[in-house]
Protein backbone atom coordinates (compact mmCIF):
# COMPACT_ATOMS: atom_id res chain seq x y z
CA UNK A 1 0.00 0.00 0.00
CA UNK A 2 1.48 3.56 -1.38
CA UNK A 3 2.33 5.79 2.14
CA UNK A 4 0.22 8.94 1.62
CA UNK A 5 1.04 12.06 3.43
CA UNK A 6 -1.10 14.81 3.71
CA UNK A 7 -0.46 18.50 5.09
CA UNK A 8 -3.37 20.55 6.18
CA UNK A 9 -6.02 18.79 8.84
CA UNK A 10 -8.71 21.57 8.40
CA UNK A 11 -12.64 20.95 7.63
CA UNK A 12 -11.79 19.60 4.04
CA UNK A 13 -8.58 17.89 4.74
CA UNK A 14 -10.09 15.80 7.82
CA UNK A 15 -12.90 14.53 5.58
CA UNK A 16 -10.12 13.39 2.80
CA UNK A 17 -7.86 12.13 5.81
CA UNK A 18 -10.87 10.17 6.52
CA UNK A 19 -11.95 8.50 3.81
CA UNK A 20 -8.39 7.11 2.96
CA UNK A 21 -7.60 5.81 6.15
CA UNK A 22 -11.24 3.88 5.87
CA UNK A 23 -9.52 2.83 2.38
CA UNK A 24 -6.68 1.52 4.45
CA UNK A 25 -4.14 4.16 3.61
CA UNK A 26 -1.29 4.75 5.39
CA UNK A 27 -1.50 8.39 5.96
CA UNK A 28 0.93 10.08 7.74
CA UNK A 29 0.01 14.30 8.91
CA UNK A 30 1.42 17.51 9.34
CA UNK A 31 -0.66 20.90 10.74
CA UNK A 32 0.80 23.86 11.84
CA UNK A 33 -1.28 23.52 14.70
CA UNK A 34 -1.38 19.72 16.13
CA UNK A 35 -4.40 20.26 18.18
CA UNK A 36 -6.59 20.69 15.17
CA UNK A 37 -5.06 17.03 13.63
CA UNK A 38 -7.25 15.56 16.72
CA UNK A 39 -9.96 13.85 15.12
CA UNK A 40 -7.55 11.82 12.20
CA UNK A 41 -4.76 11.09 14.15
CA UNK A 42 -7.26 9.45 16.49
CA UNK A 43 -8.73 8.02 13.32
CA UNK A 44 -5.44 6.12 12.72
CA UNK A 45 -3.32 8.95 10.82
CA UNK A 46 0.49 9.08 12.16
CA UNK A 47 2.25 12.79 12.47
CA UNK A 48 4.84 14.48 11.69
CA UNK A 49 6.81 17.59 13.03
CA UNK A 50 7.25 19.04 9.62
CA UNK A 51 6.39 19.17 5.76
CA UNK A 52 10.09 17.65 5.63
CA UNK A 53 9.24 14.92 7.52
CA UNK A 54 6.11 13.85 5.80
CA UNK A 55 7.26 14.31 2.30
CA UNK A 56 10.68 12.09 3.04
CA UNK A 57 8.43 9.34 4.49
CA UNK A 58 5.80 9.43 1.62
CA UNK A 59 4.63 8.12 -1.56
CA UNK A 60 2.35 10.18 -2.56
CA UNK A 61 2.00 14.01 -0.56
CA UNK A 62 -1.05 16.08 -1.00
CA UNK A 63 -1.28 19.45 0.46
CA UNK A 64 -4.60 21.14 1.40
CA UNK A 65 -3.78 24.89 3.40
CA UNK A 66 -5.47 28.93 3.15
CA UNK A 67 -3.25 30.80 1.03
CA UNK A 68 -0.84 30.81 -1.89
CA UNK A 69 1.70 32.53 0.88
CA UNK A 70 1.06 29.18 2.96
CA UNK A 71 1.51 26.89 0.14
CA UNK A 72 4.54 28.55 -0.54
CA UNK A 73 5.71 28.48 2.98
CA UNK A 74 4.71 24.74 2.75
CA UNK A 75 6.38 23.81 -0.38
CA UNK A 76 9.84 25.90 -0.02
CA UNK A 77 10.48 27.07 3.79
CA UNK A 78 13.43 25.59 5.40
CA UNK A 79 11.16 22.37 6.76
CA UNK A 80 9.20 22.44 3.65
CA UNK A 81 8.00 19.47 1.31
CA UNK A 82 11.20 19.74 -1.64
CA UNK A 83 13.59 19.95 1.57
CA UNK A 84 12.53 16.17 1.75
CA UNK A 85 10.37 14.80 -1.38
CA UNK A 86 12.65 11.71 -2.44
CA UNK A 87 12.47 11.44 -6.59
CA UNK A 88 9.86 9.36 -8.50
CA UNK A 89 7.63 10.55 -5.35
CA UNK A 90 4.15 12.83 -6.25
CA UNK A 91 2.91 16.04 -4.76
CA UNK A 92 -0.30 17.11 -5.74
CA UNK A 93 -1.68 20.98 -4.29
CA UNK A 94 -4.90 20.50 -3.33
CA UNK A 95 -5.33 24.19 -1.93
CA UNK A 96 -7.26 26.22 -4.15
CA UNK A 97 -4.24 28.63 -5.13
CA UNK A 98 -2.78 30.61 -8.03
CA UNK A 99 -2.01 28.95 -11.24
CA UNK A 100 1.84 30.90 -11.61
CA UNK A 101 2.14 29.19 -8.29
CA UNK A 102 0.89 26.01 -9.13
CA UNK A 103 3.33 26.69 -12.75
CA UNK A 104 6.37 27.35 -10.36
CA UNK A 105 6.03 24.32 -8.13
CA UNK A 106 5.43 22.33 -11.11
CA UNK A 107 8.95 23.53 -12.66
CA UNK A 108 10.72 23.02 -8.93
CA UNK A 109 9.46 19.32 -9.10
CA UNK A 110 10.23 18.42 -12.45
CA UNK A 111 13.93 19.64 -12.20
CA UNK A 112 14.17 16.99 -9.23
CA UNK A 113 12.43 14.36 -11.14
CA UNK A 114 9.51 14.39 -8.60
CA UNK A 115 5.78 14.18 -10.49
CA UNK A 116 3.36 16.88 -9.98
CA UNK A 117 -0.35 17.74 -9.61
CA UNK A 118 -2.64 20.84 -9.08
CA UNK A 119 -5.85 19.17 -8.13
CA UNK A 120 -8.06 21.47 -6.02
CA UNK A 121 -11.65 20.66 -5.43
CA UNK A 122 -15.01 21.21 -4.70
CA UNK A 123 -17.95 20.69 -3.07
CA UNK A 124 -16.98 21.43 0.49
CA UNK A 125 -17.43 20.10 4.16
CA UNK A 126 -19.90 17.60 2.92
CA UNK A 127 -17.77 16.60 -0.21
CA UNK A 128 -14.54 16.27 1.61
CA UNK A 129 -17.08 14.00 4.64
CA UNK A 130 -18.79 11.53 2.24
CA UNK A 131 -15.95 11.27 -0.52
CA UNK A 132 -17.81 12.92 -3.12
CA UNK A 133 -15.45 15.94 -4.27
CA UNK A 134 -15.29 17.13 -7.40
CA UNK A 135 -11.63 17.19 -8.67
CA UNK A 136 -10.09 19.75 -11.15
CA UNK A 137 -6.69 18.38 -12.31
CA UNK A 138 -3.65 19.98 -13.79
CA UNK A 139 -0.68 18.03 -14.65
CA UNK A 140 0.85 15.13 -16.71
CA UNK A 141 -1.13 12.26 -18.11
CA UNK A 142 0.87 9.65 -16.62
CA UNK A 143 0.67 11.04 -12.87
CA UNK A 144 -3.03 11.64 -13.01
CA UNK A 145 -3.35 7.85 -13.92
CA UNK A 146 -1.43 7.01 -11.11
CA UNK A 147 -3.65 9.06 -8.78
CA UNK A 148 -7.14 8.08 -10.03
CA UNK A 149 -7.67 5.29 -7.13
CA UNK A 150 -6.90 7.89 -4.97
CA UNK A 151 -9.21 10.52 -6.19
CA UNK A 152 -11.66 7.40 -6.28
CA UNK A 153 -11.81 7.32 -2.89
CA UNK A 154 -12.11 10.85 -1.89
CA UNK A 155 -13.91 12.05 -4.73
CA UNK A 156 -16.95 11.00 -7.35
CA UNK A 157 -15.71 13.71 -10.45
CA UNK A 158 -12.29 14.18 -11.17
CA UNK A 159 -10.93 15.13 -14.50
CA UNK A 160 -8.10 16.26 -16.25
CA UNK A 161 -7.65 19.86 -17.37
CA UNK A 162 -4.18 20.17 -19.44
CA UNK A 163 -0.63 20.59 -17.87
CA UNK A 164 0.13 22.78 -14.95
CA UNK A 165 -1.61 25.51 -13.48
CA UNK A 166 -4.73 24.22 -15.50
CA UNK A 167 -6.88 22.59 -12.01
CA UNK A 168 -6.22 26.26 -10.89
CA UNK A 169 -8.02 27.69 -13.46
CA UNK A 170 -10.91 25.08 -14.07
CA UNK A 171 -11.08 26.17 -10.28
CA UNK A 172 -11.57 29.52 -10.72
CA UNK A 173 -14.11 28.73 -13.38
CA UNK A 174 -16.33 26.94 -10.58
CA UNK A 175 -15.70 29.67 -8.36
CA UNK A 176 -16.93 32.31 -10.71
CA UNK A 177 -20.42 30.30 -10.94
CA UNK A 178 -20.43 29.80 -7.47
CA UNK A 179 -20.23 33.61 -6.94
CA UNK A 180 -23.22 33.49 -8.97
CA UNK A 181 -25.26 30.59 -6.55
CA UNK A 182 -24.71 32.22 -3.75
CA UNK A 183 -25.30 35.76 -4.18
CA UNK A 184 -28.52 34.25 -6.18
CA UNK A 185 -29.50 32.62 -3.04
CA UNK A 186 -29.00 35.37 -0.61
CA UNK A 187 -31.17 37.57 -2.27
CA UNK A 188 -33.72 35.09 -2.98
CA UNK A 189 -33.85 34.31 0.87
CA UNK A 190 -33.91 37.75 1.71
CA UNK A 191 -36.77 38.92 -1.24
CA UNK A 192 -38.51 35.76 0.43
CA UNK A 193 -38.78 36.95 3.76
CA UNK A 194 -39.21 40.51 3.09
CA UNK A 195 -42.84 39.95 1.25
CA UNK A 196 -43.69 37.03 3.94
CA UNK A 197 -43.23 34.06 2.19
CA UNK A 198 -42.67 30.57 3.77
CA UNK A 199 -38.95 29.82 3.50
CA UNK A 200 -38.48 26.30 4.19
CA UNK A 201 -41.51 26.29 1.62
CA UNK A 202 -39.63 28.19 -1.04
CA UNK A 203 -36.30 26.59 -0.60
CA UNK A 204 -38.16 23.16 -1.13
CA UNK A 205 -39.99 24.84 -4.14
CA UNK A 206 -37.30 26.26 -5.89
CA UNK A 207 -34.92 23.07 -5.21
CA UNK A 208 -37.62 21.11 -7.56
CA UNK A 209 -37.14 23.93 -10.82
CA UNK A 210 -35.11 25.10 -13.06
CA UNK A 211 -33.31 27.54 -10.20
CA UNK A 212 -32.11 24.30 -8.30
CA UNK A 213 -28.66 24.25 -7.56
CA UNK A 214 -25.74 23.23 -5.34
CA UNK A 215 -25.61 26.26 -2.66
CA UNK A 216 -29.65 25.85 -2.31
CA UNK A 217 -29.90 22.84 -2.08
CA UNK A 218 -26.92 22.69 0.59
CA UNK A 219 -26.80 26.02 1.98
CA UNK A 220 -30.30 27.43 2.45
CA UNK A 221 -31.49 24.67 4.76
CA UNK A 222 -28.26 25.93 6.77
CA UNK A 223 -29.58 29.31 7.13
CA UNK A 224 -33.00 28.79 7.89
CA UNK A 225 -31.26 26.77 10.67
CA UNK A 226 -29.05 29.76 11.83
CA UNK A 227 -26.25 27.58 11.15
CA UNK A 228 -23.19 29.26 9.93
CA UNK A 229 -20.51 26.90 10.48
CA UNK A 230 -17.92 26.73 8.20
CA UNK A 231 -18.34 24.50 5.08
CA UNK A 232 -16.07 26.88 3.30
CA UNK A 233 -15.00 29.63 5.04
CA UNK A 234 -15.77 33.04 3.87
CA UNK A 235 -12.48 34.49 3.85
CA UNK A 236 -11.35 31.61 1.67
CA UNK A 237 -13.89 32.08 -0.59
CA UNK A 238 -12.94 35.81 -0.57
CA UNK A 239 -9.19 35.03 -1.51
CA UNK A 240 -10.61 32.91 -4.13
CA UNK A 241 -13.07 35.19 -5.68
CA UNK A 242 -9.71 37.89 -6.26
CA UNK A 243 -7.80 35.39 -7.41
CA UNK A 244 -10.36 34.62 -10.37
CA UNK A 245 -10.59 38.40 -10.69
CA UNK A 246 -6.73 38.86 -11.16
CA UNK A 247 -6.45 35.56 -14.09
CA UNK A 248 -9.67 36.77 -15.82
CA UNK A 249 -7.46 40.58 -15.74
CA UNK A 250 -4.36 38.79 -17.46
CA UNK A 251 -6.95 37.68 -20.16
CA UNK A 252 -8.56 41.29 -21.02
CA UNK A 253 -11.97 39.94 -19.36
CA UNK A 254 -14.42 42.26 -17.35
CA UNK A 255 -16.29 39.62 -15.27
CA UNK A 256 -19.11 42.74 -13.81
CA UNK A 257 -21.05 39.74 -11.58
CA UNK A 258 -18.04 38.37 -9.98
CA UNK A 259 -16.71 41.56 -9.11
CA UNK A 260 -20.23 42.76 -7.48
CA UNK A 261 -20.11 39.14 -5.47
CA UNK A 262 -16.24 39.84 -4.63
CA UNK A 263 -17.11 43.35 -3.02
CA UNK A 264 -20.07 42.08 -1.03
CA UNK A 265 -17.88 39.26 0.30
CA UNK A 266 -14.97 41.65 0.82
CA UNK A 267 -17.70 43.27 3.19
CA UNK A 268 -18.66 40.56 4.94
CA UNK A 269 -14.87 39.51 5.85
CA UNK A 270 -13.52 42.64 6.02
CA UNK A 271 -16.24 45.14 7.24
CA UNK A 272 -18.47 42.80 9.34
CA UNK A 273 -15.09 40.76 10.20
CA UNK A 274 -17.30 37.57 9.58
CA UNK A 275 -14.28 35.74 7.50
CA UNK A 276 -14.50 32.65 9.76
CA UNK A 277 -17.70 32.11 9.15
CA UNK A 278 -19.36 29.94 6.31
CA UNK A 279 -19.96 31.60 2.95
CA UNK A 280 -23.87 31.02 3.75
CA UNK A 281 -23.04 33.80 5.84
CA UNK A 282 -23.37 36.64 3.20
CA UNK A 283 -27.17 36.56 4.16
CA UNK A 284 -25.94 38.61 7.37
CA UNK A 285 -25.26 41.75 5.06
CA UNK A 286 -29.38 42.28 4.97
CA UNK A 287 -29.99 39.78 7.88
CA UNK A 288 -28.03 41.37 10.83
CA UNK A 289 -30.94 40.00 13.51
CA UNK A 290 -29.61 36.49 12.44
Amino acid sequence: MQKIGFIGTGVMGTGIINNLLKANFAVTVYNRTKAHAATVLANGANWAASPRLVAENSDITLTMVGYPQDVKEVYYGTDGIFAGAQANSIIVDMTTSTPTLAQQIAATAIARDIQVLDAPVSGGDIGAKNGSLTIMVGGAQTTYTQLIPLFKVIGKSYHLFGGAGKGQHAKMANQIMIAGTMTGMSEMLVYAKQVGLDLSAVVETLSAGGAANWSLSNYAPRILAQDYTPGFFAKHFLKDLRIALDEAAKQNLDLPATKAATELYRRLVEDQKLGNAGTQALVKLWWTAK
